[in-house]
């Protein structure tokens, strides 16, 4: 049994979860990836003149982060965090886990039945040939947890904010954003003539 009245209705939803699904499935051949991106926590306090917004960033430099406003009541804050890693520390450490290591070795028996041993030489592999350019890294990364790539945050707000005078700081990973409230706008009567 068909209900045409209900199906009419419901064919916009059907359609709607099919194309999710359909997104969802759907699985490119290039192996291009994806940008990564990441939603910074925020804690929001609201003030009676104003609200002030902390959000962690840890690793962000000041020129990496833009605060804009989409609307008289929305601010938009987003922009890049990039994982620099010191190479130094590991260049002038112990190489003890890489170079160092156990040489094999080769026993031969002779004719007379005496055993001479030798130690293997290793050949040069054609990356240590090569040197290493400032994009080549030399480490290996075991765990990957800090937030790196885009980030955005929105915030919208159920009064108008004033905003020319918004004050942000960076200080040891926290923005700090202070965004002001604007004034109640003031009744102005108009007299009739």
């Amino acid at each position: 049994m068909a209900f045409p009245r209900f199906s009419t209705d419901l064919a916009p939803l059907f359609q709607l979860l099919d194309d999710y699904d359909t997104h969802r499935t759907y699985r490119p051949k290039s192996k291009v990836t994806p940008v990564r991106t990441f939603a910074p926590k925020f804690d929001v306090c609201e003030f009676p003149d104003g609200y002030r917004l902390d959000g962690e960033l840890p690793g962000v430099n000041q020129s990496d982060i833009e605060i804009e406003f989409s609307d008289p009541q929305t601010i938009v804050i987003k922009g890049h965090v990039e994982r620099n890693y010191d190479n130094t520390a590991t260049e002038t450490g112990d190489d003890s886990s890489s170079t160092k290591s156990r040489q094999p070795t080769v026993e031969d028996e002779t004719e007379e039945g005496n055993a001479s041993s030798a130690i293997a030489s290793p050949a040069k592999p054609a990356e240590q040939a090569v040197t290493n350019s400032p994009t080549q890294t030399n480490y290996k990364l075991w765990v990957s947890e800090r937030s790196i790539g885009e980030f955005q945050r929105t915030f919208a707000f159920p009064t108008r904010l004033d905003q020319d005078a918004v004050k942000a700081s960076l200080r040891n990973g926290i923005l700090s954003i202070v965004v002001p409230k604007e004034a109640a706008p003031k009744l102005k009567k108009i007299r009739v003539e």
